[in-house]
């Protein structure tokens, strides 16, 4: 099982749970939370969904060999609902989601904070968007949400730099609503569930259908606009160097790609 799932007061929290990989989703992952998320949403006795990472990582994002081998080995077989299917999984949860980044958060683990209602973050966790270190382009309508999220300087930095943000910096910039201990995050995460939880579910999904309707064609509009650079990008000279170099163990080094990557 890569996922774990449990019920509580009308919360159901969803632990991604591949922590000897920093909770990084491979398609079994994406396949299964995707399927959780769905579930959740159509589930009367589910008001909110809290979501959480086992271990020392909140995720670490895309699982890198993974996307190595979708790029190089014509026999990959990509899962049911894949990377796609968990950003249509976010985009349509009609329900309070509220995440509690316990650790590392890399990639979709940070950009998945753009469809969050609310954002607990440990303060010891570190979040990083790699997409420029890694020859790619944003992902998940960051570059839609995240600068309505944190304003448009904090976002480019974010989405540009490819460079850790602290978790004090986190919740200057608007990424997360609140920072918290270690020992004090899931409890408090908790605390606001189970609050949202004893309201009605009718009232909590008619509220945020009020608040994320006006996004949805400028969401749709970034997904085109990042799905058509990312195939530009994927298998790239940049790209391609970046996923070898993680996979050898070493630093990437662009500045021998030909001229323009």
């Amino acid at each position: 099982m890569t996922l774990q799932i449990d019920d509580r007061a009308r919360v159901r929290t969803l632990t991604l749970d591949r922590p000897d990989a920093l909770n990084a989703f491979n398609e079994e992952l994406y396949d299964a939370t995707t399927e959780a998320l769905r579930a959740a949403a159509a589930d009367p006795d589910v008001a909110v969904v809290l979501l959480t990472g086992n271990g020392r990582g909140f995720s670490a994002g895309t699982d890198l060999l993974e996307m190595h081998a979708r790029a190089t080995d014509p026999a990959f077989v990509p899962g049911k609902h894949g990377f796609v299917g968990l950003v249509d999984a976010l985009v349509d949860f009609p329900k309070p989601l509220i995440c509690a980044v316990n650790g590392v958060g890399l990639g979709i683990g940070t950009t998945i904070l753009g469809f969050a209602d609310l954002a607990f973050m440990s303060a010891t966790a570190r979040l990083k968007c790699p997409f420029t270190s890694l020859g790619v382009a944003p992902e998940a309508a960051s570059s839609y949400l995240l600068p309505r999220l944190v304003g448009r300087q904090d976002a480019a930095w974010v989405l540009l730099s490819a460079e850790w943000i602290s978790a004090e910096e986190a919740r200057e910039m608007g990424l997360v609503w609140r920072v918290c201990e270690p020992d004090d995050l899931l409890p408090e995460a908790r605390r606001h569930a189970e609050l949202l939880a004893a309201r009605p579910i009718s009232s909590l999904v008619a509220v945020k259908r009020t608040m994320t309707e006006p996004l949805r064609e400028g969401i749709r509009a970034a997904r085109d606009r990042e799905n058509a650079a990312f195939v530009e990008l994927m298998g790239g000279p940049a790209n391609l160097e970046a996923l070898t170099a993680f996979a050898e163990g070493r630093e990437p080094d662009f500045t021998r790609l030909p001229a323009g990557w």
